[in-house]
């Protein structure tokens, strides 16, 4: 299975389980518990150069290469903003470079995610994702 292939899996995932409810009240309350299961994100990672800006909440993503792979973790103050870290962690952590930038972002749309988030709240998804795509642009340029 190709990386991209395994990126569409995800996104596909993800899309199922939020179909599952019927109301968004039940998908926001999904999407909180999908952020408390978010790992420790520790202390000294909380910094200028790991803050995503654009966000109206705090938001910090830390990445890093292992192997060849793009390892991302991301903390919130926020409970829905953890949630929606959450889902972009599933898709795109631990992915190759190249898969990242090749990868749509079409699932949040299909979610509702962009009819359902408050303008700021949207703001801040489509800064996160600017965040891990220009991660994966600096590392693809560093290994390529």
């Amino acid at each position: 299975m190709s990386g991209n292939d395994e990126i569409r899996q995800a996104q596909q995932a993800i899309i199922d389980e939020f179909s599952l409810f019927d109301e968004w009240m039940g998908r926001y309350e999904y999407l909180i518990d999908l952020g408390r299961s978010l790992p420790d994100f520790p202390e000294e990672w909380r910094n200028e150069h790991n803050r995503i800006h654009g966000c109206q909440s705090q938001v910090w993503f830390h990445s890093e290469m292992r192997g060849d792979r793009l390892h991302l973790d991301g903390t919130s103050d926020a409970a829905i903003v953890s949630g929606l870290i959450a889902v972009l962690l599933r898709v795109y952590s631990d992915r190759l470079p190249a898969d990242i930038l090749a990868a749509d972002t079409d699932f949040i749309a299909s979610i509702g995610f962009d009819q359902h988030l408050s303008p700021t709240r949207s703001n801040g998804l489509h800064a996160m994702l600017e965040a891990i795509y220009k991660r994966a642009r600096e590392q693809a340029v560093a290994s390529g």
